[in-house]
């Protein structure tokens, strides 16, 4: 099954899949068009980037993304984890993911089959499984009836009660905590 979501992914198709906290509705962070449908699929707002799951700190490089010694200690610390990381992205080929806001969330998930699936997709725009507004789907069967047929496959992970991830937030060297989720004890591991 995996080759399969892989090769679909490679595709440009759109997908929900568990995560290492909810279903995500996930497709290629390097693919616009791909983006730009999931967008439009959760009825979000234009100016609200999308959490994306990578693989590796290797894959920062693919958003030209450079952090200092330091954050780069504090990623190793606290990734892989339900800890997304708000980093700097300035490129401006990049706006269809950051939005205009100049930065991106990103996350090293503790999962080894969506690791594995990352290192053959590259990086996922991975958005929860909901339309804007509405409770994250916890079943494939809650997804289903949020997306029905607008999604090109679905992934059964049983059913995933678990919070969101922790969103911090890296400015001038310090850490800002935006959303309490679910990993508690980072804290631990940036100070």
């Amino acid at each position: 099954m995996d080759n399969k979501i892989v090769d679909l992914i490679k595709a440009g198709k759109v997908g929900i899949i568990p995560t290492d906290t909810l279903y995500g509705l996930v497709g290629s962070a390097l693919n616009k068009e791909t983006v730009e449908r999931i967008h439009h699929l959760k009825k979000r707002s234009e100016a609200k980037p999308f959490i994306i799951l990578i693989s590796s700190l290797e894959d920062l490089k693919l958003f030209n993304i450079q952090v200092s010694k330091k954050i780069k200690g504090l990623l190793e610390r606290v990734w892989p984890n339900p800890v997304s990381v708000i980093l700097p992205c300035p490129e401006d080929k990049f706006t269809y993911l950051h939005r205009g806001t100049k930065s991106l969330a990103l996350r090293i998930p503790k999962d080894q089959k969506l690791l594995e699936i990352l290192q053959q997709t590259g990086p996922l725009v991975a958005p929860s499984a909901n339309p804007e507004g509405k409770p994250p789907a916890q079943t494939i069967e809650e997804a289903k009836n949020y997306f029905g047929g607008s999604i090109d496959f679905y992934v059964n992970g049983g059913k995933l009660s678990n919070q969101p991830s922790t969103l911090i937030k890296v400015k001038n060297n310090h850490i800002i905590t935006l959303r309490e989720g679910a990993f508690k004890s980072y804290q631990s591991l940036i100070s």
